[in-house]
Order: structure tokens, then sequence, then C-alpha cells
């Protein structure tokens, strides 16, 4: 891990910082990795951090920041939905949620006056707008953190106030504005350090995979903690023809997993051996992403981010309704560096034959794409912003 480069020395002993950001995983796991990396920064040299986590009631931040002993405030904030036809656009339902958010600004103005941190971050998602203007309105410095290539909606409408923009990616850097371009750094996008720290063994241990056949490559299959119909219901039509080739552990979601139950049940007895089922992968995951030779998922932030800082090889089936399109962006970004396969449109079971058989079959192919995906990897992630966010205080 490469050491941070500002002296903390000369900040104030108790630092004070509001994150604002969430929803989804994406945005959430990078400020709770930088939080928890700031305060061992700060930490090592005698001083503490007082955080203070502005969120909605509904995300994923309401239950990670009380876990972690963070402090957590609600704010009223609405969410857009996207529609290419601006009528669209002006529904409704879109028009109530955006008179949200003056109120949402006028609750974070409070909060951020009471609380007087020396930074805000926001990690994007719709609770970051409220905060990041309200952070403005009382003169505090605001650091950005995009975990996409391209700027989300959240990180679009702020990017005016911000002090840093803290990007992923190289590629960002010609997307932005040239105003913006000037206070942009690339830091990548944190990573938690457990997920760096997974131990193969452990997983067949845990999840009792011994009738894995230890002479073929293994196929990690996700489509999140909900699971994917769609990657299940292709993966499914290929199953018999990737166990010929591979042991595979699918996490289908909790919902989906009978139905795939009884697939399994029809698989003959060679085969079903080298097949493992399960609805969940919890605190494992680090050592199935070890054990994976090959991994077969969504193209989110999180998961990108995740997999180059492994350097995992990977097939790419982007969620076609995510948000501007950006798991495909996503996606295309690491097929064009020669880091992943992207899957994209109507995918057959036929095309995921034609992608991963390849990289089952050439443990040469599957290692090259492993090293351009470790290229594109920052493991220092968190400790680049973290530089990030302390020299927007010191100037």
């Amino acid at each position: 891990m490469v050491r941070g480069v500002i002296d903390v020395s000369r900040l104030p002993r108790s630092f004070r910082l509001i994150v604002s950001g969430g929803g989804t995983g994406g945005h959430t796991y990078p400020a709770l990795t930088a939080i928890r990396t700031l305060q061992a920064r700060l930490a090592a040299d005698g001083g503490v951090l007082d955080v203070l986590w502005i969120g909605t009631a509904e995300g994923l931040e309401a239950r990670v920041a009380p876990a972690e002993g963070i402090p957590f405030t609600t704010v009223a904030t609405g969410k857009i939905r996207r529609s290419s036809n601006p009528l669209k656009m002006a529904s409704p339902a879109n028009m109530r949620d955006m008179a949200r958010v003056p109120l949402g600004v006028a609750q974070a103005r409070k909060a951020i006056s009471e609380f007087r941190p020396d930074v805000v971050l926001a990690t994007g998602g719709y609770v970051a707008v409220p905060a990041g203007l309200a952070a403005r309105l009382c003169r505090r410095p605001l650091v950005l953190h995009e975990q996409t290539v391209r700027l989300g909606l959240a990180n679009r409408r702020l990017a005016s106030s911000a002090t840093r923009i803290a990007v992923s990616s190289e590629s960002t850097l010609p997307l932005l504005p040239e105003a913006e371009r000037s206070i942009a750094v690339v830091t990548g996008n944190p990573v938690r350090p457990e997920v760096l720290s997974g131990q193969a063994d452990k997983a067949v241990q845990a999840l009792g995979l011994h009738g894995f056949d230890q002479q073929l490559p293994t196929l990690y299959v996700t489509g999140g903690a909900q699971g994917s119909q769609q990657i299940n219901g292709i993966v499914r039509d290929a199953l018999p023809w990737l166990l010929e080739r591979a042991n595979v552990v699918h996490q289908c979601g909790p919902d989906n997993l009978e139905d795939l139950r009884q697939c399994a049940a029809a698989l003959p007895a060679g085969l079903a051996g080298r097949y493992h089922l399960t609805g969940f992968v919890g605190p494992e995951l680090p050592d199935v992403l070890a054990l994976a030779d090959i991994v077969v998922s969504r193209s989110g932030a999180g998961t990108l981010t995740e997999l180059t800082a492994l350097g995992k090889p990977a097939v790419f089936i982007p969620l076609a309704s995510s948000a501007g399109n950006e798991q495909a962006h996503n996606a295309r970004h690491l097929e064009e560096s020669g880091a992943a396969v992207a899957l994209l449109g109507e995918v057959t079971a036929d095309m995921l034959r034609d992608s991963v058989g390849p990289l089952l079959t050439d443990p040469a192919r599957r290692a090259a794409m492993a090293e351009r995906a470790r290229a594109l990897g920052r493991p220092d992630a968190a400790d680049r912003l973290v530089d990030v966010i302390l020299s927007a205080v010191s100037g």
C-alpha cells in the first residue's frame, strides 16, 4: 500500500469529516473505506477522526454506517427517473422528488453548520446532491469521488461546487470540462482491504467444494446480492458445457435458488460435484474471489474495482437498465484495454460459451487478461483519496 504524502501533523488533532453518498454499495463502500483509511492515517500520528454520515433512511448507508459506529443522519432527497424523452423527465414523480431537494439542502445545511467539518466528501447517489450544495452554502471544502468512467448525475450537478474531484480512471479526464479537469485527480476507486486478502483454500473449506476437480479452472458467476435472472438463465442453458471444462461457483440470489436447484438435480453425477449453487456469498467472498480463475458478472463500478485490483479475468454482462447505461461503458472500457470481455445486448448461452471457452482452455490467455486487468487496478486508491481529502483542507 502506498503511504500518503500529506503531512497530517499539520492538521487539527481532531479532524472533522462529513460523508454523503449511498443508496447502493457502489457509492457506500468507497466512502466507508476512505473513512477507515483516514482514521488509520490520523491515529498513526496521534490524531482522531470525527465523522458524520449524511444519507437516506432507505439506502444501504443507513445500515452500514451505524454498524461501523459512524454517527448517521438523514436528509430529504429525490430520485430522478431518467428518460431520453424530455417530456417523461418532467413526470409527476420527478417533479415531486425534485421539490424535496430544497428541503434536503436546508437539512444538510443545518447539519454542516452544527458539525463544522473540515471537509465534506460526496461519493454519489441522490443524497449527495443536497449535502454537496449545502457544503457550498456553508463554505466548506467539497471533495467529490466518482467511481465510474463518466461522472454520475449527482456528481455532474455538484462538479462546479467542488474543491477537488477524485476520479477512478484516466479515461474520465478528457470527458470533463476544462474547469473541472483542472481540479480533478486520478485516485482509483477504494477497495475494501478484506477483498484483497482472500485465500482459495478457505473457500474450499467454507463452501465444502471437495468435489471440485483441481485440474480444472474455477468460474465464479454472480449477479450481485439479489442475483440476476438474465445471468442465471444464460448460465443454466450453458451449464453442462461449462462443467465439462470448469468448476463453477454460482451465486444466484436467494429468490432464484429453488429453480436452479431443480436444474442442478438433473446433472450427471460426474458433473454435479463441480457445481456449487448458493443464494448469497457473504464474508467468504474474498476467499471465493481468490479461488476464481474467471468471473462472470455485472459490471458495476465496485465489481470492476475489485476484479482489477485482484487481476481477475472477467466476462461482463452489463445491467442494461443501469443509470446512464454506465455498466456498459464500464465493461467496454475494460474490454478495450484487453482486461475483460463485454457481452452487450441480447446475450445468449452461445455467446457466453464463445467468450468464456478460450479463457477456460488457454491458461496463457487467462494470464494475459489477468495482467491487463491488474494494470488497471489501483489497490492504493483509498490512500490516494485520503490524500485528496487532506489536500482540500491544506489548500
